[in-house]
């Protein structure tokens, strides 16, 4: 059953090895993460509030996950942020993605995001995540890439990932 996902799982040696997961505390992100550190990268984890309707539980499933697989967990929290409605939020994934820019904390490296194919949303797609890139790399001389592992996979494919990864769901 592994092998499904050799394809996915090889990388090359001349990546970089600091991983910043955003960890948003659900499935994806929690796969994602164990998906970076099965492959060996020292992985941190950062969290944002944003005022999201469920910002408290996301944030203690992030705390769980963090602690299950040892990795430090920091947590930013836009303030007066007014509140989000369950489902599309618009610009989420930029803003996250923008903001774990602001907050790398190395000079090189990934930021790990768990987006994923089968969503109808802009910042769930190749060309978001291609464009992002283009303006990460001007910040960064392309020192830091945007890690997407499971871009085109749906959901079914995620869920048996986890399943043979031993990913800890309930916690998401």
């Amino acid at each position: 059953m592994f092998r499904k996902y050799k394809a996915n799982l090889a990388m090359t040696k001349q990546q970089p090895i600091h991983v910043t997961m955003l960890l948003s505390g659900g499935i994806d992100s929690a796969a994602c993460t164990a998906f970076f550190i099965k492959q060996g990268y020292s992985v941190e984890a950062l969290h944002f509030s944003y005022g999201q309707a469920a910002t408290k539980k996301e944030y203690e499933s992030a705390q769980a996950i963090a602690k299950h697989y040892g990795i430090k967990l920091r947590h930013c929290r836009l303030t007066n942020a007014g509140k989000k409605q369950n489902g599309h939020i618009v610009g989420r994934n930029a803003f996250l993605l923008f903001s774990a820019l602001l907050e790398f904390s190395s000079q090189s490296g990934l930021i790990g995001i768990g987006i994923h194919a089968g969503t109808p949303y802009f910042d769930c797609a190749k060309g978001f995540i291609d464009r992002m890139q283009l303006v990460f790399d001007g910040y960064s001389d392309g020192r830091i890439k945007i890690s997407a592992p499971f871009l085109t996979w749906e959901k079914p494919l995620i869920w048996d990932f986890c399943a043979n990864m031993n990913v800890p769901i309930p916690l998401t």
